[in-house]
C-alpha cells in the first residue's frame, strides 16, 4: 500500500496536476495548431509530387524520386535542428514556427507523395483514356476522375501517415516551440515531479486514440472487401 501511495504521489500527484493543467492546455492548443499547419502542407506537397510523377517527363520523375528518397531517409529531427540551428550560420534566421513548417513540409510531403503516387497508379489506365476522350484536360482528369478513386484506394495509408505526422509534432520541442511536450517539460522542471509528463502522455492518448480506432476500422473494412 505504501508503494502504491508513493507511485501515486510521484507520477499522479493531484495537487500538481491541478496547478499545471491550464499550462498544458495551452501546449495542447499549440500542438493542434501545428497539426493544422503541417498536415495540409504535407498533403499539398504530396499531391504536387504525385501530379509531377504522373506527367510523361522522365527528368521530372527522376527529380520526384530523388526528392522522395532523400527526405524519407533524412531523419526529421536532424532536419529540424539543421533548419533552426544550422541556417543561422549562413545568415538565415528562421522563427521556430517557420522552421517546423518547412521541416515538416519537406518530410511529410515525401511520404504523402509516395502514398498518392501508389493510389494514382492503382487506378486503371482505362479511366484516364475514357476521361480524356470526353474532352477533359489532363488536370481535370486528375482532379475529377483519378484523384477521388486514388484517395479512396489509399485512405487507410493516408490516415496512418497523418497520425504519424501529428505525433511527430512533439519534436518541435527541440526548437523551444511551446507545444504540449515542451510545456510539460517546462512544468516538470518547475515542480520537480514527473506528473506533467504523465499528464501530457494522457492528453496525447486522448487526442490520437480516436484516430487509431478509425484507422483500425478502415483497415478491417478493406480486408473484408478483399
Amino acid at each position: 500500500m505504501e508503494t502504491l501511495n508513493t507511485i501515486l504521489e510521484v507520477f499522479f500527484n493531484a495537487e500538481i496536476a491541478v496547478r499545471v493543467f491550464p499550462f498544458l492546455l495551452r501546449g495542447l492548443g499549440m500542438t493542434l495548431l501545428l497539426c493544422a499547419l503541417v498536415i495540409p502542407l504535407g498533403l499539398a506537397g504530396g499531391l504536387a509530387l504525385a501530379w509531377a510523377a504522373s506527367l510523361e517527363r522522365r527528368w521530372l520523375r527522376v527529380l520526384c524520386v530523388v526528392y522522395v528518397d532523400f527526405f524519407r531517409a533524412f531523419p526529421p529531427l536532424v532536419l529540424l535542428i539543421f533548419l533552426f540551428f544550422g541556417l543561422p550560420f549562413a545568415g538565415i534566421d528562421l522563427p521556430s514556427i517557420a522552421a517546423v513548417g518547412i521541416g515538416f513540409f519537406l518530410n511529410a510531403s515525401s511520404y504523402y507523395g509516395e502514398i498518392f503516387r501508389a493510389g494514382v497508379e492503382s487506378v486503371p489506365k482505362g479511366q484516364w483514356e475514357a476521361a480524356r476522350s470526353t474532352g477533359l484536360t489532363r488536370f481535370q482528369t486528375m482532379t475529377a476522375v483519378i484523384l477521388p478513386q486514388a484517395t479512396r484506394n489509399v485512405l487507410p495509408d493516408l490516415i496512418g501517415n497523418t497520425l504519424e505526422v501529428a505525433k511527430l509534432t512533439s519534436i518541435a520541442s527541440v526548437v523551444a516551440l511551446g507545444e504540449l511536450l515542451h510545456t510539460a517539460r517546462l512544468a516538470q522542471s518547475l515542480v520537480y515531479n514527473p506528473t506533467p509528463i504523465v499528464m501530457a502522455a494522457m492528453l496525447y492518448l486522448a487526442l490520437f486514440w480516436p484516430v487509431v480506432r478509425l484507422l483500425s476500422r478502415l483497415e478491417h473494412r478493406n480486408i473484408a472487401r478483399r
